[in-house]
Parts: C-alpha cells; structure tokens; sequence
C-alpha cells in the first residue's frame, strides 16, 4: 500500500493495518476524497481520511475554473489543516467536533485523518429539517461562537465564510449591475466592523452536520472556510440551507430567540466578560445584513438558485434600507 494516506493513518492510531473500505463522497471539483478506513488493532475500528490531491486539470462542475479559485481551493485545505491541528480540541460536547488523529503534508498532498463521528454516536444525515429539528444545530452554532469568542482566527481565514466579497471577484465581476452589487462594498464593512466577532464555521449548511439517532444531539464537520467574523453569517446560511422561504418567515423570530437564548447561556458556560444584551442587539441588526451579504454571491454565482426568493428579497430591501441610515 503506497498512498500516502496509509502511513499517515498507522503511524497516527498506532493500527497494525489500515483499508480502504468505502468511498464517503468526492471532495468538490475533483481535489481528493473522502474515505473511511478499516483499522485493526486501533482503539477505533474505522477513521475518516479527507485525502485532498489537486486535480492537474481543474474541473469546476458550474465552469468558475479560475487560477485565482483554485488557490482559494487550496488555501481552504490549508486553513482545514490549520482548524484541526490548531483549534479543533478547544471544542466540547456543546459544539461537537471530529478528534484529529494527524493533519498536514505528506508527499505532495494534504491529509486529514479523523475520528469516524459516525461510530461515535452522530450517524444521520438530513436534507430537510422543520423548525423544531434547526434548534440542534442552532445550539451548536451558539456555542461555538461563544467559545470563540473574540478570539483573533490565527492562521484561520481572516474573514471566514466561502462567499466572502474579498475572495469572489469572479462572481462579484459576473454579477449584473443593480442596487445589491452596487450596495456590496457597504455590505461587507457593515459585517467586518461589527464589535463583537468570533470564529465562524464559514459553511454551516445542512449537509454538514451530522445527528445523533434521536436527532438531538449533533456534531459538525468541513472546516475549511472557518475563519473570523459575525455568527449571523453561519446563523442565515445554516437556516436557508434547510428550510424554505414559508419556514424561514414563519419562524424567524422563534429560531433566533433560539440561537440568542442558548448563545447566552453559553458566554456564561464559558465565562466569557463581554455584554451579552450588547452583542444580541448588534447581531440581530445584522441578520438581514448577513442574509444579503450571501444574496450578492448567489447573483452572481447562480441567479436563478432557490434560495433567491420573497424571503430572500424582503431582507435585501430590509439591509438595503439599514445601509442607507448609516
């Protein structure tokens, strides 16, 4: 066995043989895989190995094949590597997180070798949730944030989030000229000066959390766009990846009362000084602002994707209207 990733995987859980078992998914635009592995003699008897090895000719599935994308590609594995080696143990059973075996370079790749979260309790995977079954993952966003609080993201993506403004010239350049591409530079620096920062997931969709049996517990994965920023960035794209524009008016109000509720209770849990009346004023003013801030990406990304709806136009005008007050 000459991958790479196999004597990563012994020297890293002390197995005397590692194989292949099965293929989990590809990783996006042909940069590795997902697999999990059979250990024996291991504490565990399977891991996850995230093998990212570049493609020699890029393959956007939606045609973006940019040079400029693939280095954003690339550093995101990086920063992925960074998230795990660096962070991923300051996590609890609040904001529940793969154990990192080993991550890094070997040869000319990039490896992360990982808990199996499946084996470990998490083994559901969901492409709709209602209301009820959001609040989960919207307690594991709120402690998240809390535990990361005014943390400076070292080594971590500056601003986290896959759509940030700084890092999609190619979408920002495809976009048609209206009101939001015109409004996106004031969009940005409205998120960026926000007070009260901490580290966000960057891509808290749906897919990327993964539940317990009785869908009550959950824990997340895909680190690659963590970074600093606003918690309502992982707040609105978490919520639109899971429910329609009906739920998400309905029961906006409720989900966030949610999500501030459990994120005071965590700022308490992990003593963090800071006013927690003070930052839940100021990160629900963003929430249109945040929802918008995705809004601009999808226009020029896909506009004609899904979540480009009323829900989605009622807030730009909302974010629209707070920008001009400013």
């Amino acid at each position: 066995m000459n991958e790479p990733w196999h004597q990563a995987v012994i020297a890293a859980t002390g197995a005397s043989a590692a194989t292949k078992q099965i293929i989990i998914q590809p990783l996006w635009s042909g940069y590795g895989e997902i697999i999990r592995v059979k250990l024996r003699d291991a504490n565990a008897a399977t891991c996850i190995v995230k093998h990212i090895k570049p493609p020699v000719e890029k393959r956007h599935p939606r045609g973006w094949n940019s040079d400029y994308g693939h280095q954003r590609k690339l550093h995101s594995y990086q920063v992925e590597v960074a998230w795990y080696k660096d962070w991923s143990q300051h996590c609890d059973d609040n904001c529940r997180v793969p154990h990192c075996y080993t991550a890094g370079q070997f040869g000319n790749e990039n490896i992360l070798v990982l808990e199996d979260i499946d084996a470990s309790g998490f083994p559901l995977r969901k492409n709709r949730l209602d209301a009820t079954g959001a609040l989960p993952c919207l307690s594991w966003l709120a402690h998240f944030h809390a535990k990361f609080l005014e943390q400076e993201p070292t080594k971590l993506w500056p601003t986290g989030t896959y759509w940030h403004l700084a890092t999609r010239s190619d979408e920002f350049s495809a976009m048609r000229n209206g009101a939001i591409k015109q409004a996106a530079k004031k969009i940005d620096q409205r998120l960026d000066e926000c007070h009260f920062k901490s580290v966000v997931h960057g891509d808290a969709k749906l897919e990327n959390f993964c539940f317990s049996r009785d869908g009550q517990k959950v824990a997340a994965v895909d680190f690659q766009y963590v970074g600093g920023g606003c918690g309502m960035k992982d707040v609105v794209y978490f919520l639109g990846s899971c429910l329609d524009e009906i739920e998400c008016e309905r029961y906006q109000t409720s989900l966030l009362d949610h999500y501030f509720s459990s994120l005071k209770s965590a700022l308490n849990t992990y003593q963090k000084k800071v006013d927690a009346n003070a930052l839940e004023r100021e990160w629900r003013s963003l929430y249109s602002i945040a929802w918008t801030d995705f809004y601009r990406f999808l226009l020029g990304w896909m506009p004609t994707h899904s979540k480009i709806n009323r829900y989605t136009q009622r807030l730009a005008d909302e974010a629209l209207q707070q920008l001009s007050h400013l």
